[in-house]
């Protein structure tokens, strides 16, 4: 079966696009430390940006002092212990859930996704080192590229028309043994045991978890893109909706991740 030329019309620049993200983002995770710090609260700082104008997109200023709040508590999240960086990281929420005039539950759920997922980013990068954060990159990656190509290519019955029309149950499980393949690359380099292939997977899972909640999400306020930052690919969450799953779940079972891959 082969897909039809017009599925590919924004390929090359979704390609483009992706790959000055990869370059950044992978430069940013090689640096670690306060660079990597500053360029995930930044990413946070913008998704909820966003998320403000697509929720109300009457007040800008709001979404702007909320993007603002955000990206600063997440930053300032990572430096403090864990008892205290815990209220910085859901102050956000609580704040705008009392600004907002509509989708306030919408807003507050789905902002505490976000500052998890970034204080989960950086808890991998600091603790676990960059070997396992470009896992969890690449496992997001995979599971998105390959989820793409498998369901522009081979097409099929939709994975759930009524959120995302694009998306198939051919490229959803496409992106599992993508992820897979990428988990046992990791295990075969590192000496992680052989667990670590159904962890990728159940990442994958989570990701696409992130991407489905963010659909929906569009599908409510009736918007195609979060933005228009990034070319080819909206903005920075529907660009980082599977990281936001993967991130968050990472950081649940994170404690677990060691006994079950070593």
């Amino acid at each position: 079966m082969t897909a039809s030329p017009d599925k590919w019309s924004d390929l090359a620049q979704r390609m483009g696009s992706g790959a000055a993200m990869v370059v950044g983002g992978m430069l940013g995770v090689w640096a670690g430390g306060h660079v990597f710090h500053v360029m995930v609260a930044c990413i946070c700082g913008l998704m909820i940006w966003e998320l403000v104008r697509m929720l109300h997109p009457s007040e800008p200023g709001v979404a702007v002092q909320m993007g603002a709040l955000s990206g600063a508590a997440t930053l300032l999240a990572i430096y403090l212990p864990l008892g205290f960086a815990l209220p910085v990281l859901l102050a956000p929420a609580l704040v705008g859930f009392g600004q907002l005039s509509a989708f306030r539950t919408i807003f507050m759920i789905f902002t505490v996704m976000v500052m998890l997922a970034g204080f989960g980013m950086m808890s991998v990068r600091d603790d676990m080192g960059f070997v396992w954060m470009l896992w969890l990159v690449l496992v997001v990656v995979a599971t998105d590229v390959v989820g793409y190509f498998a369901g522009r290519f081979i097409g099929g019955p939709k994975f759930w028309p009524k959120v995302s029309p694009k998306k198939t149950w051919a490229g959803t499980g496409a992106g599992w043994i993508g992820a897979a393949i990428v988990g046992a690359v990791f295990m075969s380099q590192t000496g992680a045991g052989v667990q670590l292939i159904g962890v990728s997977v159940a990442i994958s899972m989570a990701s696409q978890m992130g991407d489905i909640a963010e659909s929906a999400i569009k599908r409510r306020v009736g918007v195609k893109d979060s933005s228009s930052l990034i070319p080819g690919h909206g903005g920075l969450l529907d660009r980082f909706d599977g990281m936001l799953g993967a991130s968050v779940f990472l950081l649940i079972i994170g404690s677990f991740i060691g006994p079950a891959a070593g």
